[in-house]
């Protein structure tokens, strides 16, 4: 036989050979929903040399079948739009024989899924680190499925918290005066060390086995929902883990952006709506790696970001979720973050999304908010709901000033709240005094006068207040340490712990002077519609005294913050406007009654009123 026909039969029998033990690995999103707004579904399917076969699909219209240079990948989309729930067999066939099949459902939808409410300016959003929180489970510390193994003796290992942890500590969150849960990523983070935190995520659909199963993940929702509390999932557009199948095996060379290879992100936001950015700076912190563990997404990929938009609304439909938080929504590829974000709220017009910019001036973060008057001059528009509130957290330092000055003290909070006329929705402002980014509150101000200064603010201004777990027990940890320094253990939330400051009779008098404060403040803001959606007025500090008034037609809410370690007197006459014919204020906190049509009041140093005028 000749020698180039022989080489050539023999790479027939093998193209024969491959095809016929063409197998599915995967299939994203494993199933879908009847009735959605998205009836498109874009089924990616994941095999070797998949794309060697030729896919088709019973009683449903298959309107594109999309396949890049790896043959392991084909993306198939179908019409689902008046289709029933039910099985949709996906076949693969060579020469019209079927080589393998995939069941593709669609599930009967939740009744009023499309018109969920979202977590807003009623909430209170507590935060967690799963890893660190609570341990239900001690047999998932260490699982074969993943690489790191737990250790507690690592401040930066896993530690081996789970969702049964946060299952059975829920009603510790409700008697907190919580109203919805924000945890960092629950994915499967398969990094070989830091994998607690979850923002190195390597399979998207499924929850780290560390943490437990989807099904319990579905489980938090239901128990979260049966207390009237809200799940808010932690979103990831950004970035995935070095170690994600995906990035393993790529669909496209560009599912990643590549220099080629790694290429550090810059950091400067800023270069996003700089109109003065140099391109070589702007496309260096957009398309740069967060850190060199996780690879940067190319939302610009039409691909990519359907992927995210359809996973985003699988999580969900499938947990019922009330919410996102997005990492690091600044970093994304602006047009690809924007269709993402349109896209899931076209589907859920009453969800929320809440976006990280962590930038700190109001005009450079309310350009990321829905609506912004601010991007309009380049004609963008986000659609993001909710952006959190970066500058009053460096308002905090307020707390740290011996003397009050022109620019030191609580004036800080005056100037940032001067600021809300740039936002198109100040209501839907995350307000915060530390998360799992920061240097913990009490770190930095090491006393609970200083802590339940912060709560009152937080608690009382305009916006959606997040509390970080532990601080309301008075947790601290140093950042300059470490994150893990910042991520300690909840104690009691490990067998054999000490100190269990779950239970009050468990936590120490310090800790439940911080809890009961905490829980006071947050308990009477649930029904606090004034504190909701009222108006604000702000009154200039003076002697670091800082006065403002939360109102409606039906209330009005006083608040005193005297951030001076003295006491003060001032004059009641200048808040005449806001108080008018009120003569009573009763504190929130102690209980008091005060006479607020006295020429005078008085308050102690380091001290706060929320008072209830009547």
């Amino acid at each position: 036989m000749n020698f180039k026909i022989y080489n050539l039969f023999v790479l027939c029998m093998l193209l024969a050979t491959v095809a016929v033990n063409a197998q599915i690995e995967k299939v994203e999103p494993p199933f879908w929903w009847e009735g959605m707004h998205r009836s498109s579904v874009q089924v990616m399917v994941y095999g070797e040399d998949i794309a060697t076969l030729t896919p088709e699909v019973s009683n449903v219209t298959v309107t594109a079948i999309t396949k890049t240079e790896n043959p392991n990948y084909v993306f198939l989309t179908l019409d689902t739009k008046g289709l029933p729930a039910g099985n949709y067999p996906i076949q693969f066939k060579k020469k019209n024989k079927v080589k393998t099949t995939y069941n593709f459902e669609l599930k009967e939808r939740r009744e009023g899924s499309a018109y969920r409410k979202g977590f807003d300016s009623s909430d209170m959003i507590y935060l967690i680190m799963p890893d660190r929180f609570a341990n239900g489970n001690p047999d998932n510390d260490t699982m074969e499925a993943v690489v790191e193994k737990g250790n507690r003796d690592d401040l930066n290992g896993r530690h081996g918290g789970d969702i049964a942890g946060v299952i059975e500590h829920l009603d510790y969150l409700s008697e907190l005066g919580a109203t919805a849960l924000w945890s960092t990523p629950l994915c499967e983070d398969n990094d070989k060390a830091y994998s607690y935190h979850g923002y190195a995520q390597s399979d998207v659909y499924k929850i780290d086995p560390r943490y437990g199963t989807n099904e319990e993940y579905v489980q938090l929702g239901k128990e979260l929902h049966k207390r009237d509390m809200k799940l808010i999932l932690d979103y990831v557009t950004n970035h995935w883990g070095l170690e994600h199948w995906m990035i393993q095996d790529l669909p496209t060379y560009d599912w990643i952006h590549q220099f080629p290879g790694y290429a550090q992100s810059n950091y400067r936001m800023s270069t996003q709506m700089d109109p003065n950015a140099a391109a070589v700076d702007a496309r260096y912190c957009m398309d740069g790696w967060f850190v060199p563990t996780m690879p940067d997404l190319n939302q610009s990929n039409p691909l990519v970001v359907n992927y995210l938009i359809q996973n985003a609304i699988w999580w969900v439909e499938y947990a019922d979720l009330d919410g996102f938080r997005v990492d690091t929504y600044s970093y994304n590829d602006k047009e690809g973050i924007a269709k993402w974000t349109k896209a899931v709220m076209d589907e859920y017009p009453n969800f929320n999304i809440v976006g990280e910019v962590w930038l700190h001036d109001q005009a450079q973060i309310a350009y990321w908010q829905k609506d912004s008057q601010i991007s309009a001059i380049q004609s963008y528009n986000t659609y993001l709901p909710s952006v959190m509130d970066f500058t009053l957290h460096d308002a905090m330092s307020a707390f740290g000033k011996e003397h009050a000055g022109w620019f030191d003290g609580t004036i800080q909070f005056y100037e940032n709240f001067v600021n809300d006329f740039l936002y198109p929705d100040v209501n839907n402002l995350l307000v915060f005094a530390e998360n799992h980014d920061t240097d913990r509150f009490n770190q930095r101000f090491q006393n609970v006068a200083d802590y339940k200064l912060a709560m009152t603010i937080i608690g009382t201004v305009r916006g959606i207040p997040q509390l970080y777990y532990g601080s309301e027990i008075g947790m601290a940890g140093d950042k300059g340490k470490g994150d893990g320094d910042i991520r300690r253990d909840f104690p009691g939330g490990w067998a054999g712990d000490t100190n269990n400051a779950f239970t009050a009779n468990g936590r120490t008098a310090e800790q439940n002077e911080y809890f009961d404060f905490t829980s006071k403040l947050f308990t009477w803001r649930k029904d606090a519609e004034v504190i909701h959606t009222g108006k604000t007025t702000q009154y200039i500090p003076q002697d670091d005294v800082y006065v403002y008034f939360r109102y409606n037609e039906e209330a009005t809410v006083m608040v005193v913050v005297n951030n001076a370690k003295d006491a003060r007197t001032f004059n009641l006459n200048r808040f005449a406007e806001n108080i008018k014919g009120a003569t009573k204020g009763t504190d929130v906190i102690s209980g008091k009654t005060m006479d607020v049509a006295a020429e005078t009041m008085t308050i102690e140093g380091k001290t706060s009123f929320v008072l209830e005028l009547k």
